[in-house]
């Protein structure tokens, strides 16, 4: 198993998705305009970590829950993506046929 971490890309693909610069991100999520675009992209290079509030404005902005980014497969993480979308009602539902 790879023994790496998933932010980076994962930050990158929801930000993509999105259509929005690393710039536009941090601006967004209340970086300084100035420095935006280079602490984006200090995350996106797997440089630096943000802190847990960073990841959690990062996340909203982006519409991911912050699981999403820690997800090692693309699969995992679009199931995070999903089931954040659902309503408790519909999770409990599938909980129930999963566990049957």
């Amino acid at each position: 198993m790879q023994n790496r971490n998933p932010l980076p890309e994962r930050l990158k693909a929801a930000r993509k998705r999105l259509g929005i610069s690393q710039k536009e991100l941090g601006i967004r999520i209340g970086m300084d305009p100035d420095a935006a675009s280079g602490r984006m992209n200090h995350y996106e290079k797997g440089r630096h970590m943000p802190d847990f509030e960073t990841m959690a404005r990062m996340a909203k902005e982006l519409g991911v829950p912050v699981a999403y980014f820690f997800c090692r497969s693309g699969s995992a993480a679009e199931l995070v993506r999903i089931l954040e979308s659902m309503s408790e009602e519909q999770r409990q539902a599938l909980l129930e046929k999963l566990r049957n």
